[in-house]
């Protein structure tokens, strides 16, 4: 019997209201903390949190946990605590506190990893929690680390063909994505970067000018185009997604003021394509 851990991960939503204002600045203030965000009103989300917690398989049960037991847990400290509730009004701990991605997730996992909390089989391994469809934050114990995704679309045709093979090669290697008059994708984008909270607006990077850069450097560029004929940088290499996602990652890793971390590139809703950061 294997002696690895195995991981569990339990999916809850709530839903909550919350603003970016700090009562105690002027409006000057707040919009330049919180750029187009900041609003003395709230506004709302269904968030939704993916909890991963590991332990060992227990032979007489075959489970690693009750999940009932993780249900209760997260019932009783989370949901309960913060589903249909304003947050800066109703939860203690964000009374003075922006309300990110990044601080809940450090709240959540506060909480979590706290003795006594979850079942003593298991202990919390991964966080995942969902704000928008695009835009959600991770973060993992073992690295302690966190990153934040946001997503992007772009629609483009491309030509999966090498210049460097005989048309009779071509067509052996890719079939009908050969065809000299293309075919197109409605590609997803994902951008995950990791980096330091800045403790004044909760954030670990400015949203605002993180989608200036990835509109600039990628979907501007590539949205509506021929890749093979339209972008530099592929009419002498082949425009698979792993190529793709290759490029990607290059021009961001080089034109982000924050770590990236990795990017996905989705070319249908079957697969995708994904280049992590080396270091």
């Amino acid at each position: 019997m294997s002696t690895s851990p195995i991981r569990l991960v339990r999916r809850i939503r709530f839903s909550s209201g919350h603003r970016y204002w700090d009562v105690a600045k002027s409006e000057a203030e707040n919009r330049a903390k919180y750029g187009r965000w900041a609003s003395p009103f709230n506004h709302g989300h269904n968030y939704v949190l993916d909890v991963g917690v590991e332990g060992m398989l227990d032979p007489r049960t075959g489970m690693v946990v009750n999940i009932k037991r993780v249900d209760d847990v997260l019932k009783d400290h989370i949901v309960a605590q913060f589903d249909q509730k304003s947050i800066n009004d109703e939860v203690e701990a964000f009374k003075s506190k922006s309300v990110t991605l990044e601080n809940l997730l450090t709240y959540f996992g506060a909480i979590l990893t706290q003795p006594g909390v979850l079942p003593p089989q298991v202990q919390l391994a991964t966080l995942r929690l969902e704000e928008t469809h695009d835009l959600y934050g991770e973060w993992s114990l073992s690295t302690n680390t966190m990153t934040l995704t946001r997503s992007y679309e772009f629609a483009a045709a491309h030509r999966l063909h090498v210049p460097q093979l005989s048309e009779e090669e071509n067509v052996r290697l890719f079939g009908k994505c050969n065809h000299i008059s293309g075919h197109g994708h409605n590609y997803i984008l994902e951008v995950s970067v990791s980096g330091e909270v800045d403790p004044l607006t909760g954030m670990m990077v400015d949203l605002m000018e993180l989608d200036r850069i990835v509109n600039e450097e990628i979907v501007d560029r590539y949205d509506h185009k021929f890749l093979n004929i339209d972008i530099p940088e592929f009419k002498e290499s082949p425009t698979t997604s792993e190529c793709i996602a290759q490029e990607v990652f290059n021009r961001l890793d080089r034109a982000l003021p924050v770590r990236l971390s990795r990017v996905r590139l989705f070319e249908t809703a079957r697969s995708y394509f994904e280049v992590e950061s080396a270091s």
